[in-house]
């Protein structure tokens, strides 16, 4: 798909930890941030919230803060059953593997999750 964009387009691959995005995503540094394939530039720093850790930090607190609350004052299948995004995040509940893509990578038994 590079080919479809026009030159000098960015692509910035976040979950290069994991990874990647994109096809043509290799982790670089903060030294050397950036390369260049078919005039697309690509940022793949890993750990990119590492060059801001305050901010990033408070940032990622205020985005799973409320999940957390849920969790604490609801339990974790209440919380789970009233809010379809949070159930979204188990992986492995009692022991099965609830999570599809998990089951597939290590060949396991997938245990759809009923709440």
């Amino acid at each position: 798909m590079l080919t479809l964009m026009q030159p000098g387009t960015v692509l910035v691959d976040v979950a290069i930890d994991q990874g990647g995005c994109f096809e043509t995503s290799h982790p670089t540094t903060h030294s050397a941030p950036t390369y260049v394939i078919n005039g697309i530039v690509h940022y793949a720093v890993a750990n990119i919230p590492g060059a801001v850790p305050y901010t990033s930090t408070l940032a990622l607190t205020n985005a799973t803060l409320p999940y957390v609350i849920a969790l604490a004052n609801k339990g974790w299948k209440k919380a789970c059953k009233e809010d379809t995004s949070l159930a979204l995040g188990l992986n492995i509940v009692g022991g099965k593997v609830t999570y599809k893509a998990v089951a597939d990578v290590f060949e396991l038994k997938y245990d759809p999750i009923s709440l």
